[in-house]
């Protein structure tokens, strides 16, 4: 992994304590808490963009297509 980069990042009392929560129970820093979960929720995003394209693209299509079912079918 190259060099770590750092950002601060400003919490109410509420998320706080949510991470530190997580963080006493999982025996793990804070910000590896918060870093994980940053990635994830980048991960979801990513996910959620590209199921939309998805559906974009099978809006174009001539013909309906077969489901994953049908085609084990066959």
């Amino acid at each position: 992994m190259g060099k770590q980069l750092r950002i601060n990042v400003m919490f109410d009392k509420s998320l706080y304590s949510a991470i530190e929560g997580i963080s006493k129970r999982e025996n793990t820093s804070m910000s590896a808490i918060v870093r994980d979960l940053v990635k994830e929720a980048l991960e979801l995003k990513e996910d959620i963009g590209l199921a939309k394209l998805a559906e974009e693209r099978e809006e174009t299509l001539p013909e309906k297509l077969m489901s994953h079912e049908e085609v084990w079918k066959r």
